[in-house]
């Protein structure tokens, strides 16, 4: 696989040099794409797995104008490796990676002859979706990206096995554009991604993509996320944060010496004076001058100062944008054992068991009705097991 992408870092700023570039770019990127096909010709990807990352010739701001891109900001994806963001992502995420996902035939429907065979060919390609993943790693892949912007995203692709009809890949959502004059019909693409900041993106049909929305609404669209509704409160919640560490290491002074009638120059020789013979070497300053020198204090540097209630307050507002209780980010305090299991049950039927039955739907719509065309088979999950 090394030898198939020969990257190179070489200068020059005329057009001729990155026309070449792009073109290496590009070969580098077609003779990869021929290695991970290998015998599987049939099961041929469109969408890219890293189109910034890979690349860096690589950008998602120029697409074409009949795409509509997502506004989403670009510290989403940083906010959402801060420790409490990523404690709540991770309270619904893996509690729904866990769950005992099964493959069953819908309601309403009669057991076919073929129903048994069918169910266990899904349940056996959705165990193993693409060579890379598993079915939990590439559920969480799609989860994170719904829950940072609401855009989670997979491509279905078919592969002409019998044994194993398609592969499932996870691809970054925020890359995807959505085609504002999609007109519902089968062959009209409806999404495109795009891959490269000089090449038209690539189109997806509705049956190509599974494009996973939390809070649809009617004049976008696009989805939002929880981390989209929570973007303010977090960027408060960080910036108190680093105010209350920076205060509580004593990095913030708190007191000031006043020397009252001292000359410039001997201002600057006694602060030269303390950095040089006492700041941080433990010694006992001995001072002599005419006049007493008055220490001035600016605060307490008490629990207050720190602003903990205020941070408080924002954990809670992080954990209802996420509909979770504070008890699970952290927040214990109030919380005796009836109320714990009571918020706990709460948490699993307002955030975990929505956004299971959605993916659940997504599935059973997308990949068995309209990628495959079993309509007869639906995707669901046990739901009685508790978050606890």
């Amino acid at each position: 696989m090394a030898d198939a992408m020969p990257f190179a870092f070489c200068g020059g700023s005329g057009r001729g040099d990155q026309v070449r570039v792009r073109e290496s770019i590009r070969n580098a990127w077609r003779r990869w794409g021929a290695a991970e096909a290998g015998a599987q010709e049939a099961a041929q990807r469109k969408t890219m797995g890293l189109p910034v990352v890979l690349s860096p010739y690589m950008g998602t701001s120029h697409v074409s104008g009949n795409l509509l891109p997502k506004p989403t900001p670009a510290n989403l994806r940083r906010f959402a490796e801060t420790p409490l963001v990523r404690r709540a992502i991770n309270v619904i995420k893996d509690r729904i990676a866990s769950l005992d996902w099964q493959v069953k035939l819908k309601r309403g429907y009669e057991t076919a002859a073929d129903a048994v065979m069918r169910a266990e060919i899904l349940r056996r390609s959705l165990e193993e979706p693409n060579p890379s993943d598993s079915f939990r790693t590439l559920l969480e892949q799609v989860l994170e990206d719904t829950l940072v912007g609401g855009f989670g995203a997979v491509e279905m692709v078919l592969t002409g096995d019998a044994e194993k009809p398609f592969e499932l890949w996870a691809v970054d959502g925020s890359t995807i554009r959505i085609n504002p004059k999609w007109d519902g019909s089968e062959e009209t693409p409806r999404y495109g991604q795009a891959q490269a900041s000089w090449s038209t993106p690539v189109w997806l049909r509705d049956d190509e993509l599974m494009y996973i929305r939390t809070n649809p609404r009617t004049h976008t669209p696009f989805g939002l996320g929880p981390l989209e509704v929570a973007f303010e409160t977090v960027n408060s919640f960080l910036s108190a944060h680093r105010f209350a560490g920076k205060l509580a290491s004593n990095s913030v002074v708190q007191y000031a010496l006043w020397l009252n009638e001292a000359t410039p120059a001997q201002h600057e020789r006694l602060i030269r004076w303390w950095q040089d013979e006492i700041e941080g070497t433990g010694r006992v300053p001995l001072l002599s001058s005419e006049q007493k020198p008055e220490v001035l204090h600016f605060g307490s540097g008490t629990d207050a100062d720190l602003r903990l209630s205020w941070q408080e307050f924002l954990i809670r507002m992080i954990g209802n944008a996420f509909s979770l209780p504070p008890m699970l980010l952290g927040l214990e305090r109030d919380v005796n054992q009836s109320t714990a299991s009571e918020q706990a049950d709460e948490a699993f039927r307002s955030a975990i068991a929505p956004l299971a039955k959605l993916v659940a739907e997504h599935l059973t719509r997308d990949l068995f009705a309209k990628r495959l065309g079993w309509s007869s088979s639906s995707s669901s999950t046990n739901s009685t097991r508790a978050m606890r």
